[in-house]
Protein backbone atom coordinates (compact mmCIF):
# COMPACT_ATOMS: atom_id res chain seq x y z
CA UNK A 1 0.00 0.00 0.00
CA UNK A 2 1.54 3.63 -1.09
CA UNK A 3 2.24 5.60 2.12
CA UNK A 4 0.52 8.28 2.69
CA UNK A 5 1.33 12.33 2.43
CA UNK A 6 1.16 14.64 5.20
CA UNK A 7 0.40 18.56 5.33
CA UNK A 8 -1.06 20.87 7.47
CA UNK A 9 -3.76 21.76 5.74
CA UNK A 10 -5.66 20.30 2.68
CA UNK A 11 -7.74 22.26 0.38
CA UNK A 12 -10.41 20.40 -1.55
CA UNK A 13 -10.88 23.18 -5.24
CA UNK A 14 -9.07 25.52 -6.89
CA UNK A 15 -11.48 28.31 -6.52
CA UNK A 16 -10.82 32.09 -5.03
CA UNK A 17 -11.80 30.89 -1.92
CA UNK A 18 -9.66 27.62 -1.54
CA UNK A 19 -7.04 29.07 -2.99
CA UNK A 20 -7.06 31.94 -0.39
CA UNK A 21 -7.54 29.85 2.14
CA UNK A 22 -4.24 27.89 0.96
CA UNK A 23 -1.99 31.29 0.66
CA UNK A 24 -3.32 32.43 3.65
CA UNK A 25 -2.05 29.60 5.36
CA UNK A 26 0.67 29.06 3.89
CA UNK A 27 2.16 32.76 4.52
CA UNK A 28 1.36 31.80 8.74
CA UNK A 29 3.83 28.94 8.06
CA UNK A 30 1.74 25.87 7.28
CA UNK A 31 2.47 23.44 5.04
CA UNK A 32 -0.63 23.27 2.24
CA UNK A 33 -1.57 21.23 -0.71
CA UNK A 34 -4.45 21.75 -2.98
CA UNK A 35 -6.30 19.20 -5.06
CA UNK A 36 -8.77 19.62 -7.89
CA UNK A 37 -10.50 16.77 -9.27
CA UNK A 38 -10.54 19.01 -12.68
CA UNK A 39 -7.74 19.22 -15.44
CA UNK A 40 -7.72 22.79 -14.89
CA UNK A 41 -7.70 24.66 -12.11
CA UNK A 42 -9.49 28.29 -10.79
CA UNK A 43 -12.64 26.85 -10.27
CA UNK A 44 -16.28 28.97 -11.35
CA UNK A 45 -13.34 32.23 -10.44
CA UNK A 46 -12.20 31.44 -13.66
CA UNK A 47 -15.64 31.96 -15.46
CA UNK A 48 -16.89 35.25 -13.33
CA UNK A 49 -16.51 39.07 -13.56
CA UNK A 50 -13.65 38.86 -11.14
CA UNK A 51 -15.42 41.70 -8.61
CA UNK A 52 -15.31 41.52 -5.11
CA UNK A 53 -17.76 43.71 -2.96
CA UNK A 54 -15.90 44.73 0.63
CA UNK A 55 -17.30 47.78 2.16
CA UNK A 56 -14.58 49.91 3.32
CA UNK A 57 -11.71 48.99 1.36
CA UNK A 58 -9.51 51.63 0.56
CA UNK A 59 -10.08 52.16 -3.31
CA UNK A 60 -13.71 52.47 -3.10
CA UNK A 61 -13.02 55.28 -0.12
CA UNK A 62 -11.44 57.61 -2.39
CA UNK A 63 -14.41 58.06 -4.61
CA UNK A 64 -16.99 57.65 -1.54
CA UNK A 65 -14.87 59.06 1.45
CA UNK A 66 -18.45 58.95 3.13
CA UNK A 67 -19.06 55.51 3.12
CA UNK A 68 -19.54 53.95 6.61
CA UNK A 69 -19.48 50.33 8.16
CA UNK A 70 -22.70 51.20 10.07
CA UNK A 71 -24.35 52.12 6.37
CA UNK A 72 -22.98 48.40 4.92
CA UNK A 73 -24.50 46.79 7.98
CA UNK A 74 -27.75 48.46 7.39
CA UNK A 75 -28.00 47.79 4.02
CA UNK A 76 -27.20 44.10 4.80
CA UNK A 77 -29.78 43.50 6.99
CA UNK A 78 -32.49 45.10 4.64
CA UNK A 79 -30.87 42.88 2.06
CA UNK A 80 -31.05 39.11 3.95
CA UNK A 81 -33.98 40.00 6.39
CA UNK A 82 -34.74 36.71 8.51
CA UNK A 83 -31.39 35.65 7.50
CA UNK A 84 -29.20 38.11 8.79
CA UNK A 85 -26.29 36.28 10.60
CA UNK A 86 -25.02 39.01 12.66
CA UNK A 87 -21.73 36.96 13.80
CA UNK A 88 -20.89 36.49 10.37
CA UNK A 89 -21.54 39.75 9.06
CA UNK A 90 -19.68 41.50 11.58
CA UNK A 91 -16.87 39.22 10.97
CA UNK A 92 -17.13 40.00 6.98
CA UNK A 93 -17.44 43.68 7.72
CA UNK A 94 -14.38 44.03 10.01
CA UNK A 95 -11.87 41.20 8.26
CA UNK A 96 -13.11 42.59 4.57
CA UNK A 97 -10.87 45.46 4.04
CA UNK A 98 -8.03 43.75 6.30
CA UNK A 99 -8.18 40.83 3.68
CA UNK A 100 -7.65 42.67 0.68
CA UNK A 101 -5.04 45.10 2.10
CA UNK A 102 -3.26 41.78 3.21
CA UNK A 103 -3.45 40.30 -0.42
CA UNK A 104 -2.37 43.10 -1.97
CA UNK A 105 0.64 43.47 -0.19
CA UNK A 106 1.38 39.71 0.22
CA UNK A 107 0.84 38.63 -2.63
CA UNK A 108 0.50 39.14 -6.79
CA UNK A 109 -3.28 39.54 -6.53
CA UNK A 110 -4.20 42.93 -7.33
CA UNK A 111 -7.47 44.69 -7.66
CA UNK A 112 -8.98 48.02 -9.27
CA UNK A 113 -11.43 50.69 -8.09
CA UNK A 114 -14.50 49.72 -9.87
CA UNK A 115 -17.82 52.49 -10.24
CA UNK A 116 -20.23 49.80 -10.00
CA UNK A 117 -22.95 51.35 -7.41
CA UNK A 118 -24.75 48.54 -4.76
CA UNK A 119 -27.36 46.73 -6.49
CA UNK A 120 -30.10 48.34 -4.88
CA UNK A 121 -28.65 51.55 -3.93
CA UNK A 122 -31.94 53.26 -2.98
CA UNK A 123 -32.43 50.42 -0.03
CA UNK A 124 -31.66 52.13 3.18
CA UNK A 125 -27.57 51.81 3.61
CA UNK A 126 -27.24 51.26 -0.43
CA UNK A 127 -24.86 53.32 -1.91
CA UNK A 128 -23.87 54.57 -5.44
CA UNK A 129 -20.46 53.90 -5.60
CA UNK A 130 -17.42 52.55 -3.49
CA UNK A 131 -17.93 48.67 -2.49
CA UNK A 132 -16.94 47.04 -5.66
CA UNK A 133 -12.98 46.33 -6.61
CA UNK A 134 -12.05 44.76 -9.25
CA UNK A 135 -9.25 42.00 -9.87
CA UNK A 136 -6.65 43.98 -11.85
CA UNK A 137 -5.99 42.47 -15.42
CA UNK A 138 -3.23 40.08 -15.77
CA UNK A 139 -0.50 38.49 -18.18
CA UNK A 140 -0.67 35.03 -17.82
CA UNK A 141 2.37 34.02 -19.31
CA UNK A 142 4.12 34.73 -16.05
CA UNK A 143 2.41 31.30 -14.98
CA UNK A 144 5.02 29.54 -17.92
CA UNK A 145 4.08 25.64 -17.86
CA UNK A 146 1.22 26.51 -15.51
CA UNK A 147 -0.31 28.69 -17.63
CA UNK A 148 -1.69 25.48 -19.73
CA UNK A 149 -3.89 24.32 -16.95
CA UNK A 150 -5.36 27.31 -15.81
CA UNK A 151 -9.15 27.55 -16.89
CA UNK A 152 -10.03 29.25 -20.22
CA UNK A 153 -12.28 32.01 -19.16
CA UNK A 154 -16.54 31.23 -20.37
CA UNK A 155 -15.89 30.88 -24.22
CA UNK A 156 -19.43 32.65 -25.07
CA UNK A 157 -18.25 35.57 -23.50
CA UNK A 158 -14.88 36.63 -25.28
CA UNK A 159 -14.47 37.97 -28.62
CA UNK A 160 -12.14 35.58 -30.44
CA UNK A 161 -10.59 34.27 -27.21
CA UNK A 162 -10.15 38.02 -25.78
CA UNK A 163 -11.60 39.22 -22.66
CA UNK A 164 -13.10 42.28 -21.33
CA UNK A 165 -14.25 43.83 -18.21
CA UNK A 166 -17.85 44.54 -18.24
CA UNK A 167 -16.78 48.31 -17.58
CA UNK A 168 -13.63 48.25 -19.62
CA UNK A 169 -12.94 50.95 -22.38
CA UNK A 170 -12.51 47.91 -24.84
CA UNK A 171 -16.17 47.52 -25.24
CA UNK A 172 -17.12 51.47 -25.93
CA UNK A 173 -14.08 50.71 -28.83
CA UNK A 174 -15.30 47.84 -29.98
CA UNK A 175 -18.92 49.43 -30.11
CA UNK A 176 -17.83 51.94 -31.80
CA UNK A 177 -15.00 50.46 -34.30
CA UNK A 178 -17.05 51.52 -37.42
CA UNK A 179 -17.66 54.73 -36.69
CA UNK A 180 -14.02 56.51 -35.04
CA UNK A 181 -11.25 56.36 -36.34
CA UNK A 182 -9.70 56.13 -33.49
CA UNK A 183 -12.07 53.02 -32.26
CA UNK A 184 -10.85 51.36 -34.92
CA UNK A 185 -6.96 51.92 -34.95
CA UNK A 186 -7.75 50.74 -31.20
CA UNK A 187 -9.54 47.57 -32.45
CA UNK A 188 -7.00 46.60 -35.10
CA UNK A 189 -4.29 46.93 -32.50
CA UNK A 190 -5.33 44.34 -29.83
CA UNK A 191 -6.68 42.18 -32.95
CA UNK A 192 -3.21 41.93 -33.69
CA UNK A 193 -2.07 41.84 -30.47
CA UNK A 194 -4.29 38.77 -29.80
CA UNK A 195 -3.55 36.61 -32.71
CA UNK A 196 0.55 36.74 -31.77
CA UNK A 197 -0.56 35.75 -28.08
CA UNK A 198 -2.14 32.83 -29.76
CA UNK A 199 0.36 31.64 -31.95
CA UNK A 200 2.66 31.83 -29.37
CA UNK A 201 1.08 30.52 -26.31
CA UNK A 202 -1.92 28.63 -27.97
CA UNK A 203 -4.50 31.20 -26.51
CA UNK A 204 -4.76 34.42 -24.95
CA UNK A 205 -2.82 35.24 -22.03
CA UNK A 206 -3.85 39.45 -21.27
CA UNK A 207 -6.85 38.22 -19.23
CA UNK A 208 -8.97 40.13 -17.27
CA UNK A 209 -12.10 39.87 -14.53
CA UNK A 210 -11.84 36.38 -12.76
CA UNK A 211 -9.36 34.21 -15.22
CA UNK A 212 -7.42 37.47 -13.51
CA UNK A 213 -8.11 36.79 -9.85
CA UNK A 214 -7.21 32.83 -10.70
CA UNK A 215 -4.50 33.29 -12.23
CA UNK A 216 -2.81 36.15 -9.53
CA UNK A 217 -4.34 33.74 -7.41
CA UNK A 218 -2.66 30.28 -8.73
CA UNK A 219 0.54 32.56 -9.24
CA UNK A 220 0.87 33.36 -5.83
CA UNK A 221 0.44 29.39 -4.16
CA UNK A 222 3.37 28.51 -6.99
CA UNK A 223 5.34 31.59 -5.76
CA UNK A 224 4.96 29.73 -2.09
CA UNK A 225 5.13 26.59 -3.30
CA UNK A 226 2.16 25.27 -2.58
CA UNK A 227 1.15 22.51 -5.32
CA UNK A 228 -2.45 22.43 -7.25
CA UNK A 229 -2.72 18.92 -8.14
CA UNK A 230 -5.34 18.87 -10.85
CA UNK A 231 -6.99 15.93 -11.66
CA UNK A 232 -6.84 14.62 -8.48
CA UNK A 233 -11.08 14.26 -6.99
CA UNK A 234 -11.28 13.83 -3.17
CA UNK A 235 -12.97 10.57 -2.67
CA UNK A 236 -13.91 10.00 0.47
CA UNK A 237 -12.78 12.09 4.10
CA UNK A 238 -10.43 10.10 6.43
CA UNK A 239 -12.23 10.03 9.54
CA UNK A 240 -10.79 8.63 12.98
CA UNK A 241 -12.21 9.29 16.58
CA UNK A 242 -14.61 11.95 15.24
CA UNK A 243 -12.27 13.85 13.84
CA UNK A 244 -11.70 14.64 9.89
CA UNK A 245 -8.13 13.50 9.69
CA UNK A 246 -7.24 13.72 5.71
CA UNK A 247 -8.83 12.85 2.00
CA UNK A 248 -8.39 9.31 -0.02
CA UNK A 249 -7.94 10.48 -3.53
CA UNK A 250 -7.16 8.23 -6.26
CA UNK A 251 -3.12 8.09 -6.35
CA UNK A 252 -3.73 7.46 -2.30
CA UNK A 253 -3.79 8.93 1.25
CA UNK A 254 -2.96 12.89 2.06
CA UNK A 255 -3.48 13.44 5.47
CA UNK A 256 -4.18 17.28 6.74
CA UNK A 257 -2.52 17.48 10.77
CA UNK A 258 -4.77 21.08 10.89
CA UNK A 259 -7.57 20.58 8.81
CA UNK A 260 -9.13 19.68 5.66
CA UNK A 261 -11.38 22.80 3.78
CA UNK A 262 -13.27 21.99 1.35
CA UNK A 263 -13.94 24.45 -1.86
CA UNK A 264 -15.80 22.58 -4.51
CA UNK A 265 -18.08 25.41 -5.35
CA UNK A 266 -21.22 24.13 -4.24
CA UNK A 267 -23.54 22.03 -6.31
CA UNK A 268 -25.36 23.92 -9.37
CA UNK A 269 -24.33 21.26 -11.57
CA UNK A 270 -25.48 18.31 -8.85
CA UNK A 271 -28.70 18.06 -11.01
CA UNK A 272 -30.94 16.12 -8.02
CA UNK A 273 -29.96 18.65 -5.85
CA UNK A 274 -30.72 20.77 -7.96
CA UNK A 275 -33.88 19.76 -8.96
CA UNK A 276 -35.06 19.51 -5.11
CA UNK A 277 -34.14 23.13 -4.29
CA UNK A 278 -34.77 25.23 -7.07
CA UNK A 279 -38.02 26.00 -7.38
CA UNK A 280 -38.68 26.87 -11.10
CA UNK A 281 -37.27 23.54 -11.75
CA UNK A 282 -40.21 21.78 -9.17
CA UNK A 283 -42.26 23.33 -11.39
CA UNK A 284 -41.47 21.60 -14.71
CA UNK A 285 -38.93 24.42 -16.29
CA UNK A 286 -35.45 24.19 -17.42
CA UNK A 287 -32.66 25.23 -16.29
CA UNK A 288 -29.04 25.79 -17.56
CA UNK A 289 -26.01 26.65 -15.59
CA UNK A 290 -22.64 28.32 -17.23
CA UNK A 291 -20.89 27.28 -14.44
CA UNK A 292 -17.86 24.26 -14.80
CA UNK A 293 -19.42 21.12 -14.79
CA UNK A 294 -17.21 19.48 -12.29
CA UNK A 295 -19.15 22.09 -9.40
CA UNK A 296 -21.40 18.55 -8.10
CA UNK A 297 -21.62 19.15 -4.79
CA UNK A 298 -18.78 17.04 -4.16
CA UNK A 299 -17.70 18.89 -1.23
CA UNK A 300 -21.51 19.21 0.42
CA UNK A 301 -21.39 15.49 -0.05
CA UNK A 302 -18.21 14.75 1.83
CA UNK A 303 -19.52 17.23 4.49
CA UNK A 304 -22.65 15.06 4.60
CA UNK A 305 -20.86 11.63 5.26
CA UNK A 306 -18.60 12.77 8.24
CA UNK A 307 -22.18 14.32 9.54
CA UNK A 308 -21.99 17.79 8.30
CA UNK A 309 -25.24 19.72 8.01
CA UNK A 310 -26.52 21.24 4.90
CA UNK A 311 -30.35 22.69 4.18
CA UNK A 312 -31.40 24.44 0.98
CA UNK A 313 -33.40 27.19 3.27
CA UNK A 314 -33.11 30.13 1.39
CA UNK A 315 -36.25 31.27 -0.85
CA UNK A 316 -33.70 31.90 -3.96
CA UNK A 317 -31.11 28.91 -3.47
CA UNK A 318 -28.85 30.16 -6.15
CA UNK A 319 -27.78 33.29 -8.04
CA UNK A 320 -30.23 33.85 -10.97
CA UNK A 321 -28.91 34.86 -14.20
CA UNK A 322 -31.11 34.65 -17.41
CA UNK A 323 -28.86 32.50 -20.06
CA UNK A 324 -29.86 31.96 -23.89
CA UNK A 325 -28.34 28.28 -25.88
CA UNK A 326 -26.07 29.21 -28.19
CA UNK A 327 -25.56 26.15 -30.88
CA UNK A 328 -22.70 24.49 -30.92
CA UNK A 329 -21.12 26.87 -28.38
CA UNK A 330 -22.62 26.35 -24.89
CA UNK A 331 -24.82 28.85 -22.93
CA UNK A 332 -24.69 32.64 -22.93
CA UNK A 333 -25.34 34.81 -19.94
CA UNK A 334 -26.90 37.92 -20.53
CA UNK A 335 -24.87 40.13 -18.50
CA UNK A 336 -24.66 43.63 -20.54
CA UNK A 337 -26.98 43.70 -23.11
CA UNK A 338 -30.17 43.86 -21.14
CA UNK A 339 -29.53 47.20 -19.75
CA UNK A 340 -29.11 48.57 -22.95
CA UNK A 341 -31.48 51.26 -24.72
CA UNK A 342 -34.10 49.64 -27.39
CA UNK A 343 -33.76 46.16 -26.08
CA UNK A 344 -36.30 44.97 -23.61
CA UNK A 345 -38.16 41.57 -22.74
CA UNK A 346 -41.31 40.10 -22.86
CA UNK A 347 -43.30 36.61 -22.03
CA UNK A 348 -44.93 34.89 -24.64
CA UNK A 349 -47.98 36.97 -24.39
CA UNK A 350 -46.04 39.73 -25.93
CA UNK A 351 -45.47 41.69 -22.48
CA UNK A 352 -42.99 43.11 -20.14
CA UNK A 353 -42.97 42.03 -16.74
CA UNK A 354 -39.82 43.00 -14.83
CA UNK A 355 -37.29 46.14 -15.28
CA UNK A 356 -34.71 44.95 -17.52
CA UNK A 357 -32.04 46.86 -16.31
CA UNK A 358 -31.98 45.53 -12.95
CA UNK A 359 -29.60 42.82 -11.79
CA UNK A 360 -29.25 39.56 -13.44
CA UNK A 361 -30.64 37.99 -10.27
CA UNK A 362 -33.28 40.18 -10.20
CA UNK A 363 -34.48 39.55 -13.35
CA UNK A 364 -34.61 35.88 -12.64
CA UNK A 365 -36.61 35.78 -9.74
CA UNK A 366 -38.68 37.55 -11.86
CA UNK A 367 -38.43 35.23 -14.71
CA UNK A 368 -39.03 32.49 -12.29
CA UNK A 369 -42.24 33.90 -10.48
CA UNK A 370 -43.85 34.59 -13.93
CA UNK A 371 -44.30 30.78 -14.10
CA UNK A 372 -42.88 30.65 -17.91
CA UNK A 373 -40.13 28.56 -18.51
CA UNK A 374 -38.69 31.26 -20.35
CA UNK A 375 -38.64 35.14 -21.39
CA UNK A 376 -37.88 36.73 -24.84
CA UNK A 377 -35.24 39.61 -25.34
CA UNK A 378 -36.40 41.63 -28.35
CA UNK A 379 -34.62 44.45 -29.95
CA UNK A 380 -34.66 46.49 -33.08
CA UNK A 381 -32.16 46.93 -35.63
CA UNK A 382 -30.53 50.32 -34.16
CA UNK A 383 -30.46 48.87 -31.16
CA UNK A 384 -28.76 45.08 -32.09
CA UNK A 385 -26.42 46.88 -34.57
CA UNK A 386 -25.02 49.14 -32.09
CA UNK A 387 -24.98 46.60 -28.75
CA UNK A 388 -25.51 42.77 -30.13
CA UNK A 389 -28.33 41.05 -28.46
CA UNK A 390 -26.68 38.05 -26.36
CA UNK A 391 -24.07 36.22 -28.34
CA UNK A 392 -24.92 37.92 -31.47
CA UNK A 393 -21.97 40.64 -32.21
CA UNK A 394 -22.66 44.38 -33.03
CA UNK A 395 -21.49 46.10 -36.46
CA UNK A 396 -19.70 45.09 -38.66
CA UNK A 397 -20.36 41.76 -37.67
CA UNK A 398 -23.33 39.80 -40.41
CA UNK A 399 -26.24 38.74 -38.11
CA UNK A 400 -26.92 35.76 -40.46
CA UNK A 401 -24.10 34.46 -38.51
CA UNK A 402 -26.42 34.12 -35.89
CA UNK A 403 -30.41 34.12 -37.99
CA UNK A 404 -28.87 30.82 -39.89
CA UNK A 405 -28.68 28.90 -36.80
CA UNK A 406 -32.05 29.76 -35.25
CA UNK A 407 -30.18 31.21 -32.44
CA UNK A 408 -31.53 35.00 -32.79
CA UNK A 409 -35.03 35.09 -34.61
CA UNK A 410 -35.96 37.85 -37.24
CA UNK A 411 -38.98 40.05 -38.63
CA UNK A 412 -39.42 42.57 -40.85
CA UNK A 413 -42.28 43.60 -38.60
CA UNK A 414 -42.92 43.46 -34.71
CA UNK A 415 -45.87 40.72 -35.98
CA UNK A 416 -43.88 38.64 -38.20
CA UNK A 417 -41.42 38.34 -35.55
CA UNK A 418 -43.85 37.43 -32.85
CA UNK A 419 -44.78 34.73 -35.27
CA UNK A 420 -41.48 33.41 -35.53
CA UNK A 421 -41.06 33.50 -31.69
CA UNK A 422 -44.25 32.05 -30.61
CA UNK A 423 -45.12 35.89 -29.40
CA UNK A 424 -48.62 36.14 -29.28
CA UNK A 425 -48.52 39.24 -31.79
CA UNK A 426 -51.10 41.38 -30.25
CA UNK A 427 -49.48 41.21 -26.84
CA UNK A 428 -46.48 42.45 -28.63
CA UNK A 429 -48.10 45.34 -30.82
CA UNK A 430 -49.87 46.79 -27.37
CA UNK A 431 -46.77 46.22 -25.49
CA UNK A 432 -44.43 48.07 -28.46
CA UNK A 433 -47.25 50.83 -28.55
CA UNK A 434 -47.62 51.27 -24.80
CA UNK A 435 -43.62 51.50 -24.44
CA UNK A 436 -42.50 53.59 -27.67
CA UNK A 437 -43.89 57.00 -26.83
CA UNK A 438 -42.88 57.46 -23.63
CA UNK A 439 -39.42 55.75 -24.48
CA UNK A 440 -39.05 58.07 -27.29
CA UNK A 441 -38.95 60.85 -23.76
CA UNK A 442 -36.90 58.51 -21.63
CA UNK A 443 -39.57 56.98 -19.96
CA UNK A 444 -40.34 54.02 -18.48
CA UNK A 445 -43.65 54.75 -16.24
CA UNK A 446 -44.81 51.07 -16.05
CA UNK A 447 -41.15 49.84 -14.23
CA UNK A 448 -39.68 52.51 -14.20
CA UNK A 449 -36.36 51.58 -15.70
CA UNK A 450 -32.80 54.02 -15.99
CA UNK A 451 -33.82 55.30 -12.38
CA UNK A 452 -31.52 53.96 -10.43
CA UNK A 453 -27.57 54.38 -10.33
CA UNK A 454 -26.93 50.67 -10.79
CA UNK A 455 -29.88 50.37 -13.49
CA UNK A 456 -27.59 53.46 -15.87
CA UNK A 457 -24.23 52.05 -15.03
CA UNK A 458 -23.80 49.31 -17.60
CA UNK A 459 -26.18 50.80 -20.06
CA UNK A 460 -25.50 53.66 -22.52
CA UNK A 461 -24.28 57.43 -21.07
CA UNK A 462 -24.40 58.35 -24.49
CA UNK A 463 -28.10 57.99 -24.88
CA UNK A 464 -29.88 60.56 -23.81
CA UNK A 465 -32.21 61.82 -21.44
CA UNK A 466 -32.31 58.01 -20.37
CA UNK A 467 -29.60 55.63 -21.13
CA UNK A 468 -31.88 52.31 -20.49
CA UNK A 469 -34.68 53.18 -22.33
CA UNK A 470 -35.34 54.47 -26.02
CA UNK A 471 -38.38 53.33 -28.41
CA UNK A 472 -37.88 50.08 -30.69
CA UNK A 473 -39.38 51.45 -34.01
CA UNK A 474 -36.59 50.31 -36.67
CA UNK A 475 -37.33 47.42 -38.29
CA UNK A 476 -35.98 44.61 -39.12
CA UNK A 477 -36.86 43.44 -35.31
CA UNK A 478 -34.83 40.46 -33.45
CA UNK A 479 -34.93 37.88 -30.08
CA UNK A 480 -33.04 35.81 -28.43
CA UNK A 481 -34.67 33.18 -26.05
CA UNK A 482 -33.80 33.61 -22.39
CA UNK A 483 -33.90 30.55 -20.04
CA UNK A 484 -32.95 30.40 -16.22
CA UNK A 485 -29.11 29.91 -15.32
CA UNK A 486 -27.44 30.67 -12.80
CA UNK A 487 -23.75 31.92 -11.45
CA UNK A 488 -23.65 29.71 -8.49
CA UNK A 489 -25.56 28.50 -5.62
CA UNK A 490 -26.20 30.26 -2.18
CA UNK A 491 -27.24 27.42 -0.19
CA UNK A 492 -24.48 25.49 1.62
CA UNK A 493 -22.99 23.61 4.97
CA UNK A 494 -23.81 25.23 7.80
CA UNK A 495 -20.65 26.55 9.28
CA UNK A 496 -18.92 28.52 12.40
CA UNK A 497 -17.52 31.92 11.42
CA UNK A 498 -13.87 30.29 10.97
CA UNK A 499 -15.51 28.01 8.58
CA UNK A 500 -15.85 25.10 10.86
CA UNK A 501 -18.43 22.38 9.28
CA UNK A 502 -20.95 21.87 11.67
CA UNK A 503 -23.18 18.87 12.52
CA UNK A 504 -26.97 18.70 12.74
CA UNK A 505 -27.06 19.37 16.63
CA UNK A 506 -24.70 23.06 15.85
CA UNK A 507 -21.30 21.15 16.60
CA UNK A 508 -18.42 21.83 14.78
CA UNK A 509 -16.94 18.48 13.29
CA UNK A 510 -13.21 18.74 14.01
CA UNK A 511 -10.52 18.83 11.43
CA UNK A 512 -13.30 19.72 8.92
CA UNK A 513 -13.81 23.06 7.18
CA UNK A 514 -15.78 25.11 4.27
CA UNK A 515 -15.20 27.90 1.95
CA UNK A 516 -16.99 29.71 -0.94
CA UNK A 517 -20.49 28.30 -2.18
CA UNK A 518 -19.42 25.32 -0.24
CA UNK A 519 -20.21 27.16 3.08
CA UNK A 520 -23.73 28.76 3.33
CA UNK A 521 -23.69 32.29 1.49
CA UNK A 522 -24.23 35.13 4.19
CA UNK A 523 -26.44 36.65 1.57
CA UNK A 524 -29.38 34.92 2.53
CA UNK A 525 -30.39 33.96 -0.75
CA UNK A 526 -30.47 37.65 -1.86
CA UNK A 527 -28.18 39.67 -4.17
CA UNK A 528 -26.89 42.38 -2.83
CA UNK A 529 -24.17 43.81 -5.32
CA UNK A 530 -21.52 43.23 -7.83
CA UNK A 531 -19.05 40.93 -5.96
CA UNK A 532 -21.15 39.51 -3.39
CA UNK A 533 -19.77 36.16 -4.10
CA UNK A 534 -16.23 36.40 -4.48
CA UNK A 535 -15.65 38.97 -1.54
CA UNK A 536 -16.84 37.14 1.04
CA UNK A 537 -15.64 33.93 -0.45
CA UNK A 538 -11.74 35.53 -0.27
CA UNK A 539 -12.59 37.05 2.78
CA UNK A 540 -13.80 34.07 5.17
CA UNK A 541 -10.99 31.88 3.34
CA UNK A 542 -8.60 34.74 5.24
CA UNK A 543 -10.39 34.07 8.04
CA UNK A 544 -10.10 30.30 7.88
CA UNK A 545 -6.56 30.60 7.15
CA UNK A 546 -5.65 32.28 9.84
CA UNK A 547 -8.05 30.61 11.89
CA UNK A 548 -5.90 26.94 11.03
CA UNK A 549 -2.84 28.99 11.86
CA UNK A 550 -3.40 29.61 15.03
CA UNK A 551 -4.38 33.26 14.53
CA UNK A 552 -7.69 34.71 16.03
CA UNK A 553 -9.16 31.18 17.79
CA UNK A 554 -11.26 32.88 19.79
CA UNK A 555 -13.28 33.69 16.24
CA UNK A 556 -16.69 31.92 15.84
CA UNK A 557 -15.42 28.97 17.50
Amino acid sequence: MEEARHCDVLVVGSGAGGLATAITARKHGLSVIVIEKEEVYGGTTAFSGGVLWIPGNRHGKASNPDDTIEAARTYMQEETGNFYDADAVEAFLAAGPEMLDWFEAQTDVKFVPTLYPDYHPTVPGGVDVGRSVLAAPYDTSSLGENLKRLRPPLGTITFMGMMFNSSNADIKHFFNATKSLKSFAYVAKRLAAHAGEVLRYGRGVQVTSGNALAARLAKSCFDLGIPIETGTPAQRLVVEEGRVAGVETPGGTIRAERGVVLACGGYAQDLARRAAAYPHLKGGGAHHSPVPEGNTGDGIRLAEEAGGSFAAEYPQPAAWMPVSRVPGKGVFPHLLDRYKPGIIAVLSDGRRFTNESESYHDVGVAMAASGEAGAWLVADRRAIRRYGLGHAKPAPLPLWLWTRTGYLKSGKTPAELARACGIDPVGLAETLNNYNPDAAEGRDPAFHRGETSFNRYLADPDHQPNPCVAPLDRGPFYAVRLEMGDLGTFDGLKTSVAGKVLDGEGQAIEGLYAVGNDRNSIMGGNYPGAGITLGPAMTFGWITGRHLAGIDMEAGV
